[in-house]
């Protein structure tokens, strides 16, 4: 079976921009970590929307998706689900909640996956979940003419528990004598985890929800803010070119982990340049500024078509009524201009 040594990773020479993006990632860290002292209050809205967008994208990369009404409901439990996919939402939903509330005192260890994959499957019926798969499983590739082939082949169901045991007892052990940044080790544990592929079904979304735990176990916790499901939801096709890759050679242990180490250090910075973008609008507006003001400074920022939704998203201070009358101001003061009609009213800065 593939061994695993993340000591090793303190040995590799890594490219440049691979360094300079963990750099960044830390200098915004410092900043974000300032604010949050600063502004407690202003980020409960970003919390809120973030687990939506979170539990939202995540599902959606899977084909698993339902109406932006029924979402919020779901993700406030204000409702039940009515299918099978709202189930699986939900599911995702507590698995979420557990980790945004509780990641300090969640073990790497393979029995607290499991707690996590069972709480990501409690209500779809399924009786697997909770456990790793009980049958060999492939990764397959569609080609263009819609048929499909075999890609590569994780490792046996009797294999399973021990691989899983081995890259969480080799990632504690790293982390603890700080051998390599946690920016690099994260990924090249998610890595390992999605060539194992432990379960019979969920380890993307279980991928994602251990990215967010072993980020926020090590202070990386602007995903609790800016939702990373939704960047790498936006940016899918490079997050399936980098997958398909990493498995090149893996059971020999020569599968090379960078692209997917590269792509998800962009994502985590974009979240934290998004994060200082939405609270620049609140600290810059000042505390005695409108939600005009604060609507304002963000659609002259603009460039293109945006909604009433993007406004109410990016300006997490103001309610959603004093938005919509700011929008309704701006459009009669000509600086912005409105197209469409109800659901499909969109908004164009003046200057555009």
């Amino acid at each position: 079976m593939r061994t695993f040594n993340y000591a090793d990773l303190a040995k590799t020479h890594w490219a440049n921009d691979v360094l300079n993006l963990v750099a960044k990632i830390h200098e915004y860290k410092g900043r974000q970590e300032l604010f949050i002292r600063q502004k407690p209050v202003e980020l409960e809205r970003l919390v809120e929307i973030a687990r939506i967008q979170s539990t939202e994208a995540s599902n959606k990369i899977e084909g698993i998706v339902t109406t932006s009404t029924r979402m919020k409901q779901l993700v406030a439990d204000k409702t039940v689900p009515r299918n099978r996919d709202e189930s699986e939402i939900i599911g995702y939903r507590d698995a979420l909640n557990t980790i945004h509330e509780n990641y300090e005192y969640i073990p790497i260890k393979a029995s607290f996956i499991l707690q996590l994959h069972r709480d990501l499957l409690k209500y779809s019926g399924l009786s697997y979940g909770g456990h790793f798969k009980n049958n060999q499983n492939y990764i397959m590739e569609t080609r263009q003419d819609g048929s499909s082939v075999v890609r590569f082949i994780p490792i046996g169901p009797s294999e399973t528990p021990e691989a899983i045991n081995e890259i969480c007892n080799c990632y504690n052990q790293v982390i603890r004598k700080e051998y390599i940044d946690p920016l690099i080790l994260i990924p090249v544990f998610i890595t390992d985890f999605l060539c194992i592929h432990p379960f019979n079904d969920g380890n993307g979304r279980m991928s994602r929800l251990l990215t967010l735990l072993l980020l926020y176990q090590n202070g990386y916790d602007v995903g609790k803010y800016i939702s990373i499901e939704k960047a790498i939801e936006q940016t899918k096709d490079s997050y399936y070119e980098v997958l398909a890759n990493i498995d090149v050679g893996w059971h020999e242990g020569q599968n090379d982990a960078t692209p997917f180490i590269r792509y998800m250090l962009q994502i985590i910075l974009r979240c934290y340049i998004e994060f200082e973008e939405r609270v620049g609008l609140v600290a810059t507006a000042g505390a005695k500024s409108t939600a005009y003001d604060i609507v304002k400074q963000y659609v002259v920022q603009q460039i293109g078509l945006f909604s009433s939704a993007d406004v109410i998203i990016n300006c997490p201070t103001a309610g959603r009524s004093s938005i919509l009358a700011a929008l309704k101001r701006l459009t009669e003061e000509g600086i912005i201009e409105k197209r469409g009609k109800g659901k499909s009213t969109v908004y164009l800065t003046r200057d555009n």
